[in-house]
């Protein structure tokens, strides 16, 4: 039976762009402005959902400012729970990228994974942590430690990989050895120097490992920080590397594709990347740098 799921992307702009206001104050905000897209996505019989990167917030990464260390909170917690009634309304499986905290003063990039009945299934915590100008990351978030898990969903096994993830081809392949399917990147990305790379690197993912990518940048610029444009342009990407569908570059918007899910037994049987890989002459590859 052919395998075909339903899968959607949500870009969004903060509507709260006001860095005066309280942190739960910006987060409720933007959990508000998801709220009718989840909806849509229901109505469209969406079965897998991706949000954005820490989708119930800015990108407070340009700052290092402590007081967002409070945008924190455990996973799973309060939000994962907010949305596990509509994973169960519409039947819909949903990928919940927050600002976890784990303890006092240990906090992660993380992103939830809920099945189509609203169970928890597990999480990923970002594993590659950048530390430039407008991303101190660092300041915010210790590398994961979970590794690169997939998920068996009602409908697909699917894998996370968050924003500076997509730059490391090592992960990547690490999930297509972990049965996903699916891997969906959420991110918070602007105009600028690493935008050629966009739709460079992921659909060199989804070639090389023979599975979909669904790829989501927020859109609009965030006050007060004034790093550059998020440029959306949200895409799911198939193993043969075409774009399927893509979001605009500066509206909010629920991108949807059709992923006919055998396609991939095709390309596998044609590019037998896993079979000819040569992982024992791979070693000097983890081999730590002088």
């Amino acid at each position: 039976m052919t395998r075909v799921i339903k899968s959607g992307l949500i870009q969004c702009a903060n509507p709260l762009n006001d860095e005066s206001k309280p942190v739960p104050e910006i987060q409720e905000a933007m959990f508000a402005r998801h709220l009718p897209f989840i909806e849509e996505a229901g109505k469209k019989k969406v079965q897998i959902l991706c949000l954005q990167e820490i989708f119930n917030g800015p990108y407070f990464c340009p700052s290092q400012d402590k007081r967002w260390y409070d945008a924190a909170e455990p996973v799973p917690g309060p939000t994962v729970e907010r949305l596990q009634p509509l994973a169960r309304k519409h039947e819909m499986a949903i990928v919940v990228p927050v600002y976890e905290r784990e303890m006092a003063g240990v906090y992660y990039n993380t992103a939830a994974v809920l099945d189509a009945d609203g169970k928890y299934l597990g999480k990923y915590r970002k594993n590659h942590i950048p530390q430039t100008a407008g991303f101190w990351e660092k300041y915010f978030f210790k590398p994961g430690n979970l590794g690169y898990p997939s998920f068996q969903t009602q409908w697909a096994r699917i894998g996370v990989y968050i924003c500076y993830d997509r730059h490391f081809p090592e992960g990547a392949r690490l999930l297509g050895l972990a049965g996903a399917e699916i891997v969906y990147n959420p991110s918070a990305t602007v105009a600028g120097l690493s935008q050629y790379l966009w739709k460079l690197e992921q659909p060199a993912h989804a070639v090389a490992n023979g599975y979909y990518m669904g790829c989501i940048n927020r859109v609009g610029t965030e006050a007060p920080w004034g790093i550059g444009k998020f440029y959306g342009t949200s895409y799911f990407v198939d193993p043969r590397g075409r774009i399927l569908a893509e979001a605009g570059e500066d509206h909010d918007e629920l991108v949807v594709a059709d992923l006919d899910l055998d396609v991939i037994e095709e390309v596998r049987r044609t590019w037998q990347f896993f079979r000819d890989r040569r992982p024992e002459t791979y070693g000097d590859m983890v081999r730590q740098l002088p």
